[in-house]
């Protein structure tokens, strides 16, 4: 029989992306001031994997990945996630979003994003919010899935990922010392 037990902490992610730095950047101290100084801030990247968000937010989008420094339980997402939509409501205009944030975390075996939309591979969590499996962590890497967005699968975006997981391995040696 298995014992229940506390889930390790995880590494709390975000990834921003909109037509103005600015609005990134100071969606970036909006967040700091929920969740703590991040320890990882991406350069600014074009957003072209998908016109998907194109009719709302426009074209020429550039985006972000974040991490934060403190640790979070994953039980928080979905309260993360609340919380990142009331930030993206809050800065819509003509109901039309000017940043999309997509918060996540980042454990030892996977990388998981927090969404509102159901389906297969996404189980759900509370209050509306699903969890979707991104990507796992095999072979020393992180792989793909057959649903993972092709932007999180790129090998530029794997090995932002893959920094910020050392980053959060050593967090956690040092939460045992």
């Amino acid at each position: 029989m298995s014992k229940p037990s506390k889930a390790e902490p995880v590494k709390l992610i975000f990834s921003l992306f909109a037509q103005e730095a600015a609005t990134i950047n100071e969606t970036i101290k909006t967040l700091s001031s929920l969740y703590g100084k991040p320890d990882f801030i991406s350069a600014i990247v074009p957003f072209d994997y998908t016109d998907y968000y194109r009719s709302e937010m426009g074209h020429d989008l550039v985006r972000r990945f974040l991490a934060m420094e403190k640790l979070i339980q994953p039980e928080e997402l979905p309260d993360v996630k609340l919380a990142t939509n009331e930030i993206e409501e809050q800065s819509a205009s003509d109901s039309h979003r000017k940043i999309n944030i997509d918060p996540g975390y980042i454990s030892k075996a996977h990388l998981i994003l927090a969404t509102g939309k159901s389906y297969t591979h996404r189980p759900y969590l509370r209050d509306g919010i699903y969890a979707d499996l991104t990507l796992v962590y095999q072979g020393k890497k992180f792989c793909s899935l057959p649903w993972t967005y092709p932007d999180y699968a790129d090998e530029k975006q794997l090995l932002i990922f893959i920094k910020i997981r050392d980053k959060y391995l050593l967090q956690l040696r040092m939460l045992d010392n």
